[in-house]
């Protein structure tokens, strides 16, 4: 990934295959760009859970978060609640996490930055 570009402002490439499944080396170096998100699954995904008022901001973050996944072409795992929304990326394609992951996880943040 190039350092100047911020993850928010990259876009996903299509990722196959193990050899595009990051490195522990490249998550721990990836990881301060995002904050609030967890490793889960022995490293193999990302997740946050993002709060909001009501059901109405939480849809409304969903369905803005459905726009960008579409643009992108990379999809996360979504758990809707009342008043949260829990965001899981992980790259099934290469086995584990992949660039588009932390890229996505950048842009979920930035829809309430």
């Amino acid at each position: 990934m190039n350092d100047m570009i911020p993850l928010a402002h990259a876009h996903c490439t299509p990722r196959h295959g193990h050899d595009h499944r990051l490195s522990d080396a490249s998550i721990r170096e990836l990881m301060p760009q995002l904050a609030g998100w967890d490793l889960v699954e022995n490293g193999h995904a990302l997740s946050k859970t993002f709060p909001f008022a009501d059901y109405y901001r939480t849809l409304a973050f969903v369905n803005a978060l459905a726009h960008v996944a579409h643009r992108e072409d990379h999809h996360p795992d979504l758990s809707v609640h009342y008043d949260r929304c829990v965001v899981r990326f992980s790259t099934h394609d290469v086995g584990g996490l992949s660039e588009n992951d932390f890229i996505c996880a950048a842009k979920a943040d930035a829809l309430i930055a």
